[in-house]
């Protein structure tokens, strides 16, 4: 029972990287989707990785909320952590709410504007897993200094994704005659942003971390 009441401190930052890694898993997932998307059979399969990869994301979300309550000394402070994780687990939610709007929506095909979202959207999940790998060593100068850098990346790249989506609505309202096919491609559009957008609040979660902890 002593043991019980000695400070504790969890291992919240090789937590993180395994979140990390399955956001980036169920990017990939989702870009072979839309890649292969007139294939039924691999668009089902597909779907399925981003639903387990999902799945998983959100396991490592609840521990790293129970932990958060269980362990008496945290590395970060502990409203970062839960900001943190919750934040990235936003991220997770949405590239699996893309997938499954779609399906709901029956899209029949994709634009040449989903695969350039889409391509932004896995860059800047893999960007979000570089910098959270660097959260565990910001002590070093060096390695805080990089951890800015890529943070700074994921802002150039939403702000591409926003210009990407503005010309995407635009060519679209001007282009599509089927109002249903506007509605729809118009949800995708904006779900697609918002995962670059999520990523973005990521990164400046992580900033703060790094400005207040190295």
């Amino acid at each position: 029972m002593f043991g019980k009441l000695l400070p504790r401190e969890g291992n919240f930052f090789e937590m993180f990287n395994q979140h990390a890694d399955r956001i980036v898993e169920a990017a990939r997932a989702f870009e072979h989707l839309v890649a292969n998307y007139s294939d039924l059979h691999l668009r089902e399969q597909y779907n399925r990785d981003v639903d387990n990869a999902e799945r998983a994301a959100d396991r490592v979300t609840h521990d790293v909320n129970r932990l958060i309550h269980k362990t008496f000394i945290t590395p970060i402070d502990r409203e970062q952590i839960h900001k943190l994780i919750n934040t990235m687990d936003d991220v997770a939610d949405l590239i699996q709410d893309s997938a499954e709007t779609m399906a709901l929506y029956d899209v029949r095909h994709m634009t040449e504007e989903i695969s350039r979202l889409t391509a932004l959207s896995v860059k800047c999940c893999e960007r979000v897993k570089d910098a959270v790998e660097f959260l565990g060593k910001i002590t070093d100068p060096v390695k805080a200094e990089a951890t800015l850098k890529t943070c700074e990346e994921i802002d150039r790249l939403e702000s591409d994704a926003d210009r990407v989506m503005r010309s995407a609505m635009s060519k679209l309202f001007r282009e599509e005659p089927d109002v249903r096919e506007v509605i729809k491609l118009k949800a995708i559009y904006e779900l697609l942003e918002t995962i670059t957008d999520k990523c973005e609040d990521v990164a400046n979660v992580i900033e703060g971390i790094v400005l207040e902890n190295s």
